[in-house]
């Protein structure tokens, strides 16, 4: 029933979909092959007319792979509106135990929307624990589904997108780079979570201040990540990363000596 546009919209989608969501690559190449062959052959020539080639820049890394099972299970509790049971995995998929330092109990939530954002999954839920909203990243939580049904709750935002960036506390983790440093930001937490680069970590120190940890691919690149915030950096960390921030300030002081003369 595919016209010739619907059939390429879909090749191109299901060959893209790998680099926005991570852990579909296989099943979405499966499903473009099924449906190849489920295709006129006319249709089927327009879908393997277009193969695409992705191409990686250096600021892009995995997202991890979400568990589809869990992905179900969050999105069907979103549609039928019912609680959540939810516990907090590691990032490596493992749960704390009740004698380690990092373990939660598990919390009942109210699951309202699903967001993907840098190829990753997060629950927008309200927490019928502490009375709050809160942002969960997907392959971080363990769900188990109830059947006992919420009604529509008003949210305390009118950007859903906004709301999901500007959260510091959404699970996120540093991703693996070859430096990694953080440093304390004159500027509230909401404000870096939202410019700081995917994969970045903000944590909350108090109204007016974060630590902003992340990574890039020399020292010289997080220094210069930490300099478009334009705020004062203190508490930089590690000795590698000072070392960074000083040889950029000479530089930046020489260029703009150097503008100064005609």
């Amino acid at each position: 029933m595919f016209d010739h546009e619907q059939a390429l919209a879909v090749a191109v989608a299901l060959q893209a979909a790998p680099s926005t969501v991570s852990g579909l690559g296989d099943d979405a190449a499966r499903a473009l092959i099924t449906l190849e062959q489920a295709m006129p052959t006319a249709l089927r020539e327009s879908m393997k007319s277009l193969r695409l080639t992705r191409l990686r820049d250096y600021w892009e890394f995995p997202a991890p792979p979400v568990d589809p099972t869990a992905l179900t299970a969050v999105g069907a509790a979103v549609r039928h509106r019912h609680v959540l049971v939810t516990e907090t995995l590691r990032p490596d998929g493992s749960r704390p135990g009740t004698g380690d330092e990092d373990f939660a109990p598990a919390r009942r939530v109210e699951p309202h929307h699903l967001v993907v954002w840098a190829g990753r999954w997060y629950l927008v839920a309200y927490d019928l624990g502490d009375h709050r909203w809160r942002v969960h990243r997907v392959d971080r939580l363990r769900p188990r589904p109830t059947t006992h049904r919420f009604g529509p709750r008003e949210a305390p935002y009118d950007d859903l997108a906004h709301y999901v960036m500007s959260s510091h506390d959404r699970g996120d983790t540093p991703a693996a780079w070859p430096c990694t440093g953080s440093a304390r930001l004159n500027l509230p937490a909401g404000v870096v979570a939202r410019w700081a680069p995917s994969g970045s970590v903000v944590e909350h120190l108090d109204t007016d201040h974060c630590l902003l940890t992340l990574g890039a691919w020399s020292w010289a690149g997080v220094a210069g990540i930490l300099a478009t915030f334009d705020t004062e950096l203190t508490d930089a960390r590690p000795p590698e990363l000072v070392e960074a921030c000083q040889r950029l300030a000479s530089r930046l002081t020489s260029a703009a000596d150097a503008g100064g003369k005609p």
